[in-house]
């Protein structure tokens, strides 16, 4: 029996892939082990979203050859699209694919295993104009499921080398989507997370069919608890997509919308698609119709040429409109982006003072959301057990962390929780009951 290893580098999206390709594997008898012990294959599925994600990426693929002299190395994902010939020179890399063809994988390592001749299958991924489908039955290691929903990004931010590495819009089919959101069900998850590159633009490339009704259609999944949308433009909460969401009992109280700046000026500079006007519309009208909805959010701080009033515009933009918790990030210079290239680069003492400051606001923002449901009961998924014995910690629907004591058995169970102690980052709650929605019981459901 052949043996499989993989390191994954990155976002969920990779993540979702590597679990894909471990499909592909399994199929073909291959056994998966851990990254650190000896395999006859290793695959690394590599980040190219900023220069630390490239050098990481080489590091990892070193330390497999160094470790594995004998092992077939193979390297894909978002690095391995935009540099394979650098990847190709590492001595020791046998097979480079990118973020397309992974299904070609086992016919190269079959061929490389016989000609001994390294394999560059790197195509070019803008002429790819339709979605590869990756199917994942089930994952090793999560209670909740990803589930894939397009490729690409036709957006081209200036401070973005993604759309090089991922290609532009592809949608998958909805039938497809539907089809492995009942599998993720029958394999006993509650909880679905839609993601993609460019999740919210799901459908733009599709005829009379958009993300509004894909929702719709998975709302119809008997079983499926939850679903939840990894990321959404603002421009991308349409009028439907803020009703479906307000009608909908399935899609959970949480959002996440990326700003990136506050001001108009520098999103003009990062050629993002939108005006604040436009942002703090959608985002009131969201808030008006799903009341207690947490908003989380990214923003980048210390792009090139970012003033102090530019930035203070940004935290003053925060600060107005109930954002739940922000992902903050220095701006780093991406070779190969035309932010890298603009002049009046930001000194790195400035950058993360800015950083500073909107951390600071990001754990007040959360104490404040968190605190309003304290005494309230909440729906809660265990994901893990705790730090301390018979303690268990997982989400509630509205991504806030809450840990409370219980049988480990309840992993994956929908808990209803009593938030006894708002908090950031973690709640502490006191467990009522198990749901079972199944079975519909009433409201006394199944006590402990």
């Amino acid at each position: 029996m052949s043996t499989v290893a993989f390191h994954t580098l990155g976002c969920k999206v990779n993540h979702y892939e590597t679990e894909a390709i471990w499909q592909l594997f399994k199929e073909a008898s291959y056994d998966r082990v851990d990254f650190e012990q000896n395999a006859d294959v290793f695959v690394i599925n590599t980040c190219t979203v900023t220069n630390t994600g490239d050098k990481k990426s080489r590091q990892v693929i070193r330390r497999a050859i160094r470790n594995n002299p004998d092992a077939v190395i193979c390297v894909t994902g978002c690095y391995a699209q935009t540099s394979s010939a650098e990847i190709m020179e590492i001595p020791g890399v046998d097979i480079v694919v990118g973020t397309q063809d992974r299904h070609k994988l086992l016919n190269y390592i079959d061929t490389f295993k016989n000609e001994r001749q390294p394999i560059n299958g790197v195509s070019n991924i803008m002429k790819n104009r339709t979605y590869e489908e990756l199917d994942v039955p089930y994952f090793t290691d999560r209670t909740r499921a990803s589930l894939k929903i397009q490729e690409g990004c036709n957006n081209f931010c200036t401070f973005c080398i993604i759309p090089w590495a991922r290609g532009l819009m592809r949608s998958r089919d909805p039938e497809k989507v539907v089809e492995q959101a009942s599998t993720l069900v029958q394999s006993g998850y509650k909880e679905i997370v839609l993601t993609g590159i460019h999740t919210g633009g799901y459908g733009q490339d599709l005829k009379n069919y958009n993300l509004a009704q894909l929702l719709r259609d998975l709302e119809t999944i008997d079983g499926l608890e939850r679903i939840r949308i990894s990321s959404i433009e603002a421009s991308q909460l349409t009028d439907e997509v803020i009703e479906v969401l307000q009608q909908s009992s399935k899609v959970v109280r949480h959002l996440h919308v990326p700003l990136q700046s506050g001001s108009d000026t520098v999103l003009k500079r990062m050629r993002r698609k939108y005006s604040m006007a436009h942002f703090s519309e959608r985002i009131k009208k969201l808030h008006a119709a799903l009341p207690g909805l947490a908003v989380t959010s990214d923003v980048i701080v210390g792009f090139p040429g970012e003033t102090e009033e530019e930035f203070q515009e940004t935290y003053d933009f925060i600060v107005n409109h109930q954002f739940s918790e922000l992902h903050v990030f220095p701006y780093s210079q991406r070779i190969g982006t035309p932010a890298a290239r603009m002049d009046d680069q930001i000194d790195e003492q400035i950058k993360n003072e800015r950083v500073h400051r909107l951390i600071q606001l990001s754990d007040q923002l959360a104490k404040t959301y968190a605190s309003r449901f304290e005494n309230d009961v909440l729906e809660v998924i265990p994901e893990e057990k705790g730090s301390t014995e018979g303690i268990l910690v997982g989400y509630a629907d509205n991504y806030m962390k809450v840990e409370f004591e219980g049988d480990e058995s309840l992993i994956g169970q929908i808990c209803k929780v009593k938030i006894t102690r708002a908090g950031y980052p973690l709640n502490h709650g006191q467990l009522l009951r198990v749901v079972d929605h199944a079975t519909n019981k009433s409201e006394e459901e199944v006590l402990i």
